[in-house]
């Protein structure tokens, strides 16, 4: 019996993102349902933050979700709902950022600065070792020096 319990509740918890989408917002038509589904999957909850807005229950996020099925009802395509969405919340609301130049220095920069400190430690290194550490012996130093060598 607790494990029977347990597995219907375990089975709930795990239906609970499909709860996010109230009934009241699905649209009639089945391809345009799904067309909002497949964006809402790629648009990030701003309130969650680690969430899509299709399976958070937020209010922003509901709004957000009827927002992309209000401007497909509308007859935009889905980068036009995308662009809308990103020119109004940034792109921090796109779950998989776009390839832009941004983009390429936010994710190229780290590596740059790698290469340029390890390129700077090489150069370091070796004009460093060409050169002799130290410095001369005085007189006398080399004198006592002399003196133990001939020992």
């Amino acid at each position: 019996m607790m494990r029977r319990l347990l597995l219907a509740v375990a089975l709930l918890l795990m239906a609970a993102p499909a709860f996010a989408v109230n009934p009241d917002e699905v649209l009639a038509d089945p391809a345009l349902e799904a067309r909002a589904r497949a964006l809402s999957a790629e648009l990030r909850c701003m309130v969650c933050q680690n969430q899509s807005i299709d399976d958070s229950n937020a209010d922003l996020a509901k709004d957000l979700r009827l927002l992309v099925r209000e401007r497909i009802t509308d007859g935009d395509s889905d980068e036009a709902v995308l662009t809308y969405i990103v020119s109004r919340y940034g792109e921090f609301v796109l779950l998989k950022p776009r390839v832009s130049l941004k983009t390429g220095l936010l994710w190229g920069a780290p590596l740059l600065l790698v290469l340029a400190g390890g390129l700077s430690l090489l150069v370091f290194a070796r004009n460093r070792a060409g050169k002799p550490t130290g410095s001369k012996l005085t007189a006398d130093e080399q004198a006592k020096l002399s003196e133990l060598l001939k020992k």
